[in-house]
């Protein structure tokens, strides 16, 4: 045999190229359905598992109003970002808004009560310049949305109204909320969607966020809270844990009621036997764990970008 017909079935000695492939994803949680779970396991059930519609209400309509204009809001130059040009999105946001999502309308039974509440939206504007200079800011990000999954499959999801980043390099994660800020009894349960955040950015960007900043426009005031790497690490063990907690109860397909004063609010008080109505039957079909949070994600976006 020829010296050439003998190196023609060696093995190459070349190290294999490495692929990173991606983690299996075995479910996934936004801050808001981690929450629900929280507040009440049949609440997550009916909304995630069964996808039980929820009307709109007003004041949740009026929430992603102000969002759309404060986002907007940063697309002007910054000598002109006023209460007034504000107050001149309104008008425009809201008629993106009613065109996307019909169904709001039917929410106001005439212009009057439309105006009135338009006017009540205008307030909550007024309430955010007063806690901020937005001419004096440059937002890195607006309405970004981030994901991370752990090394479990636990994906992690969701969108940030805003992130300032300072030229030090640190990071500010920033929230609006159109509501009244909590009681000191309740600000941790607050603060969970922050370190949920700061979470998802440390991990895919290897940087603690340096503030979290929660804006209550209702009653314009402010809460923050500055985490550290054991304050996120404590968030990675709660959400796991609470994955796990959400699989056993599918399994089990036992998701019991937990009342509260948040019950009167609730959409689904019919099926809640709790509160006097009829659990209903388990589904017949049962969303992927992915794919009930990819609907309300993709919501969510929607709801970010009504234009």
């Amino acid at each position: 045999m020829s010296e050439g017909s003998r190196t023609v079935g060696r093995m190459s000695t070349a190290p294999l190229e490495t692929v990173d492939l991606p983690l299996p994803v075995v479910g996934s949680l936004s801050p808001s359905r981690a929450g629900d779970f929280m507040t009440c396991p049949l609440l997550f059930r009916y909304r995630t598992i069964d996808r039980l519609p929820q009307a709109p209400s007003s004041a949740a309509v009026r929430g992603t109003l102000v969002h759309a204009v404060l986002e907007r809001l940063f697309d002007l130059p910054a000598v002109e970002r006023t209460p007034e040009s504000a107050a001149e999105l309104l008008a425009p946001e809201w008629a993106k808004l009613a065109a996307a999502e019909p169904e709001v309308s039917a929410l106001f039974t005439d212009e009057t009560e439309l105006a009135q509440w338009l006017t009540s939206a205008k307030a909550l504007l007024d309430g955010y310049f007063t806690l901020e200079d937005p001419r004096r800011l440059d937002p890195a990000e607006r309405e970004s949305f981030v994901e991370v999954v752990l090394p479990g499959g636990l994906r992690l999801r969701g969108i940030v109204d805003r992130l300032d980043v300072a030229p030090s390099g640190d990071v500010r994660v920033v929230d609006y909320k159109t509501g009244r800020s909590p009681g000191e009894a309740f600000e941790g349960k607050a603060l969970f969607q922050m370190k949920f955040y700061a979470l998802v950015l440390w991990r895919t960007r290897g940087v603690v966020p340096r503030r979290l900043q929660l804006m209550y426009l209702g009653d314009r005031e402010i809460l923050a809270y500055s985490p550290d790497e054991d304050d996120l690490l404590a968030t990675e063990r709660k959400l796991l844990a609470l994955w796990e907690a959400i699989e056993r109860a599918t399994q089990a397909r036992d998701f019991r009621p937990r009342v509260s004063k948040l019950c009167d609010w609730c959409d689904h008080q019919a099926f809640c036997p709790e509160k006097g109505g009829t659990l209903l039957p388990w589904p017949d079909v049962v969303p992927a764990p992915d794919e009930a949070e990819a609907r309300h994600l993709e919501a969510m976006q929607r709801a970010a970008a009504v234009d």
